[in-house]
C-alpha cells in the first residue's frame, strides 16, 4: 500500500480541517481544536464463520 489513508473527520471534535503531521506515518493534526493524533492499521479480521460471537441468542 503506497498511498496514505486520510481520515475524513477529527476523533475528538469531529471537525474536518486535518492535516499531515511531522511525527510520522499515520500522524494528523486538526486545525480545529489543536489536537494530534496517530492512526495505525492492525490488519484485517478473519472472514465471519457460523459461530455467533456476540453472546447472544438466534431468535
Amino acid at each position: 500500500m503506497s498511498e496514505r489513508a486520510a481520515p475524513f473527520h477529527c476523533p475528538y471534535c469531529g471537525d474536518e480541517d486535518l492535516r499531515p503531521n511531522e511525527q510520522g506515518h499515520g500522524a494528523w493534526e486538526c486545525a480545529a481544536c489543536s489536537r494530534a493524533f496517530q492512526l495505525k492499521f492492525l490488519g484485517l479480521l478473519a472472514p465471519a464463520t457460523s459461530v455467533n460471537t456476540t453472546g447472544r441468542e438466534h431468535i
